[in-house]
C-alpha cells in the first residue's frame, strides 16, 4: 500500500463505527491518564504544581473523559438498534471522540506543564464531545415511536454527567473545594453506576439467552425504576456528608444488586466471555457492602474507618473490570472474530481484581502510598496489552468483510 493512503486508511477504518473510534479513544486515553497518575504517586515533586489537586484531577479524568468515551461509543451504536432507526454516520460520532480525546490531552498537558490555559481549553474541549454525544442520542430518543426505558435512564445519566462537567469548568474560575467535592461525587452515583447498571439490565440477560441453553432472562423494568431514586438519594446524602445516614439507600441497593447477581448468573457451564460479565458484576455488592458497613460505623461510633475503600471496590472492582469484559465482548462481536475472551483479556480482567483489592486494603493499612503506588502500576502493567490489542482490532478491517 503506498505510504501516503496508508494514514486515510486507517483513518476511515477507525472511523467506520462509533465503538471503533471510541473504543480506540477510550483506552488510549485511560492508559495515558493511569501513566500520569502512577508517575505522581511514585514521584509527585518531579511533576509541576496545579491550579488543581492531582487527587482530583484523577478523578475527573477518569470519570468525565475516559469512561464516557467507551460510554458514547457504545451508545451512539446501539441507540439505533434498540428504536429501530438508521445507523449513524461519522458526522454523527467523530466530533464526540475529537472533543473527548483532544479534551483529555489538553488536561494531561496541563498536569505535566502547570499551564492553566491548557486545563481550561482540555474542558471546553470535553464539554464539545459531551454535548455532542447528547445531541445525537438525544434526537434518537425524539425520532423513535415508542419509548426506549433503558435509553433514557442512560441519557438520564448523562445529562447529570453534563452538569457534574459543568461544575467542573465553574470550579476552574471558582475554586470553591466543596464544588469539586461535589463534581467528583455526581459522577459516581449520578452518571457512571447508572448507566453500568442500565447497561447490565439491558444486556447481560441477552448475551447469557444467546449462548446458554435454557437460560430465561430476568430483567423486570421495576428493578430499573426502583435503583433510580436510591442512587439520587445515595448522592444526595453525600453532598450533604450525611455518610451516617447512607445505610438507609445502600443496604437497599446491597439487596437489589444481590438479587439481580443471583437472578442473572447462568447455572450451570457458560463460557468464560459471560462469566467475567457476572464476576465483574460481583463487585458492586461488595462495594454498596462496604459503604453500608462505613455507614453503619459512622453512625454508632462517629467514625470514617473505611475511607476510600468502598468507591475504590466501585471504580476499580465494578467499573474497570466490567470495561475489560464488555468492551472485549463488543470488540470481538462487532469485529467478526469469535465470541471469544483470549488469553490477554484474561490477563487484563484477573489483574484489575488484584489491582482493585491491593486498593481497597491501602484504605486500612498503616502505610497506604506503597499500595496506592502498587495498584497504579498493576493497572499499568495489565492494561497495557489489552489496549494494544483492542487498538489493533479496531485499526484492521473487520475479519469477515462486512462493513462497520
Amino acid at each position: 500500500m503506498d505510504t501516503l493512503k496508508l494514514p486515510a486508511e486507517l483513518a476511515r477504518t477507525l472511523s467506520a463505527a462509533p465503538h471503533r473510534l471510541l473504543f480506540f479513544i477510550g483506552a488510549s486515553n485511560v492508559l495515558a491518564a493511569m501513566l500520569w497518575w502512577t508517575l505522581w504517586l511514585i514521584n509527585p515533586a518531579a511533576l509541576p504544581a496545579s491550579s488543581v489537586p492531582a487527587g482530583w484531577m484523577h478523578a475527573f479524568i477518569l470519570q468525565y473523559q475516559v469512561l464516557p468515551s467507551f460510554f458514547f461509543g457504545f451508545l451512539i451504536t446501539v441507540f439505533p438498534r434498540w428504536m429501530g432507526l438508521p445507523e449513524p454516520t461519522r458526522w454523527h460520532y467523530v466530533p464526540v471522540g475529537l472533543g473527548l480525546f483532544s479534551g483529555q490531552l489538553l488536561c494531561l498537558l496541563a498536569m505535566f506543564s502547570g499551564s492553566a490555559l491548557a486545563l481550561h481549553l482540555g474542558v471546553i474541549n470535553t464539554l464539545a464531545g459531551w454535548a455532542a454525544g447528547l445531541v445525537v442520542l438525544g434526537l434518537s430518543l425524539l425520532r423513535e415511536r415508542g419509548t426506549t426505558w433503558h435509553a433514557l435512564s442512560c441519557f438520564a445519566a448523562l445529562l447529570l454527567g453534563f452538569a457534574g462537567l459543568l461544575g467542573f469548568a465553574v470550579y476552574l474560575h471558582h475554586p470553591d473545594p466543596r464544588l469539586a467535592f461535589a463534581v467528583i461525587k455526581f459522577a459516581s452515583f449520578g452518571l457512571l453506576l447508572p448507566v453500568y447498571a442500565t447497561v447490565a439490565h439491558r444486556m447481560f440477560p441477552f448475551f447469557a439467552a444467546n449462548v446458554v441453553p435454557g437460560y430465561v432472562p430476568w430483567r423486570p423494568l421495576w428493578l430499573l425504576v426502583a435503583q433510580w431514586p436510591l442512587w439520587l438519594a445515595h448522592l444526595a446524602l453525600e453532598l450533604m456528608h450525611g455518610h451516617a445516614w447512607l445505610w438507609l439507600v445502600d443496604l437497599p441497593l446491597l439487596a437489589l444488586a444481590t438479587l439481580s447477581l443471583r437472578l442473572w448468573w447462568p447455572r450451570g457451564p457458560m463460557p468464560s466471555l459471560l462469566r467475567v460479565l457476572f464476576v465483574g458484576y460481583a463487585w458492586l455488592p461488595i462495594a454498596l457492602a462496604l459503604y453500608a458497613v462505613q455507614s453503619l460505623w459512622m453512625f454508632v461510633s462517629g467514625e470514617f474507618v473505611l475511607g476510600r475503600a468502598p468507591v475504590h471496590a466501585l471504580s476499580i472492582g465494578l467499573f474497570g473490570s466490567l470495561l475489560v469484559a464488555m468492551v472485549t465482548r463488543v470488540t470481538q462481536g462487532h469485529s467478526g472474530r469469535p465470541l471469544q475472551l483470549g488469553c490477554v483479556a484474561l490477563v487484563a480482567f484477573v489483574g484489575m481484581q488484584i489491582v482493585a483489592v491491593l486498593r481497597v486494603v491501602g484504605e486500612v493499612v498503616s502505610n497506604p502510598m506503597d499500595w496506592y503506588r502498587a495498584a497504579a502500576l498493576g493497572w499499568v502493567l495489565v492494561f497495557l496489552p489489552w489496549v494494544v490489542g483492542v487498538g489493533w482490532i479496531n485499526l484492521r478491517p473487520r475479519v469477515d468483510g462486512r462493513v462497520g
